[in-house]
């Protein structure tokens, strides 16, 4: 636990850095670029056409600032939780082998506990950290001292709790990306909307050339952000689904297998 944290916290920032230089390296090379070109050749048809229609792409649609920093959050949000899903992996591993074989009929005293312990201890540190190990040696390690079998229940239910209440927590980095996107998309909106605001002496006077593109810029700006947020909530969910599948699944595994076998 104390070795994963700092581990973690090093990833987020590497991921958001590498992010940042991917995303604003994709914007300079090629989405700018196209869309200023794309700009360009739809307003020289429109003076040549006056009933020509410009059509959306994607470049355009998303060449703005704020479309930038909503693409950067959601690939550091998708870094960060392709790193959560690599430890559920590697956690459902551990759970679906067999650490210690035991028989229908084997009996585990408080004399056996020992032996037991000094087996799982003789895992790797990636293997011992994962929550069946650890949950499984504290249960070995309270019915050696108590030899009750109900506190041993009692403590697996507890660890695992604690664990889904960690893995929920961790989870708020996550929501706080998915919670900044949208309201990038509305900063996004704001500025748009002010700026064409500020251009209405043009329209005025006939050119509203400035004001579509300011309105252009407020609407989408709030359409990436918003698309980009529901996929990422949908990701969000999954991942939570998940979390809270492998909690369950090895407070079952530790009862049907482990704890019945407990006997004083």
């Amino acid at each position: 636990m104390l070795k994963r944290l700092p581990t973690e916290f090093i990833f987020q920032v590497f991921a958001l850095l590498v992010a940042v230089v991917l995303v604003h390296t994709a914007y300079v090379a090629l989405v700018r670029p196209q869309a200023a070109s794309t700009l360009e050749a739809q307003a020289l048809r429109i003076e040549q056409d006056a009933g020509y229609v410009p059509e959306q792409t994607i470049a355009v649609v998303i060449k703005d600032y704020e479309q930038e920093a909503c693409f950067i959050l959601l690939l550091w949000a998708l870094a960060i939780m392709g790193y959560k899903a690599m430890e559920l992996v590697r956690e459902r591993g551990v759970l679906e082998s067999e650490l210690i074989p035991l028989g229908d009929g084997i009996k585990i005293l408080p004399e056996d506990t020992r032996e037991y312990a000094r087996q799982l201890q003789a895992f790797p540190e990636e293997v011992r950290q994962c929550l069946l190990p650890r949950v499984l040696l504290a249960g070995l390690q309270r019915f050696e001292s108590t030899r009750n079998v109900q506190d041993v229940s009692a403590l697996a239910e507890n660890l695992c709790n604690g664990e889904g209440d960690r893995l929920e927590s961790e989870l708020s980095m996550i929501r706080y990306i998915a919670w900044a996107i949208p309201s990038l998309g509305f900063i996004g909106t704001v500025r748009g909307i002010g700026s064409a605001l500020g251009q209405a002496h043009q329209a005025m006077s006939g050119d509203i050339s400035n004001v579509t593109q300011s309105l252009g810029v407020a609407f989408n700006s709030t359409f990436v952000a918003l698309v980009l947020s529901i996929v990422l909530m949908f990701l969000i969910h999954q991942l939570q689904a998940s979390q809270e599948r492998l909690v369950r699944e090895t407070r079952n595994q530790l009862d049907q297998r482990w704890i019945h076998h407990f006997r004083v």
